[in-house]
């Protein structure tokens, strides 16, 4: 077995991580399709036959398709493919864009400036690529005027420019709530 393996079991074994992998001795088939370092199908081998043509290349033996039938093996150095899949894991999690869910609530009887104020800063939610949870409250006698609140959400959706409607206005409860994400380029 090449020294990397080793040193790769024994960091496996100091910091109790767990393999995606079984690979070399941890592979309990008697016999595997063997698929070495160039792709090429080596045909059905012993298992320890397989780990020792392995370990004679400087390679590891891991199980790539572990069906009972037909058990699948390849010959490649595992410390070196570990580390090159958490590089890209790293590389794609940098790339993506989390999208948060913020929230802005309103009332029934809510002022055209203070409507306005709250569309400005949905608005730059919305541009800073986030979707907006409006929400609505009622209270007491202003259940009696629904329909009123549901004109206000539509108005207040019609102010903001870059946003489209991704689920309309629906009562829950003693809520009304809409959700807008931004508009499609």
């Amino acid at each position: 077995m090449p020294i990397t393996s080793n040193l790769f079991y024994i960091f496996v074994e100091v910091f109790n991580i767990k393999l995606d992998f079984l690979v070399n001795e941890q592979i309990k088939f008697s016999q595997v399709q063997v698929i070495d370092d160039n792709g090429e199908k080596l045909g059905k081998l012993n298992t320890t036959e397989a780990i020792e043509m392995a370990a004679d290349k400087g390679l590891d033996l891991v199980l790539v398709s572990p069906s009972q039938d037909n058990p699948v093996c390849k010959m490649i150095d595992y410390s070196k493919y570990k580390f090159e899949m958490t590089k890209k894991a790293k590389e794609a999690k940098k790339k993506q864009k989390v999208v948060e869910l913020k929230e802005i609530r309103i009332s029934p009887n809510i002022d055209k400036h203070d409507l306005e104020v709250k569309a400005k800063n949905a608005s730059k939610f919305l541009e800073s690529g986030d979707k907006v949870k409006i929400s609505m409250r009622f209270r007491g006698r202003e259940l009696n005027f629904m329909n009123q609140g549901k004109i206000i959400m539509n108005n207040f959706q019609e102010m903001i420019e870059n946003s489209q409607i991704e689920k309309e206005a629906k009562i829950e409860g003693k809520n009304l709530t809409m959700f807008l994400s931004p508009k499609q380029k």
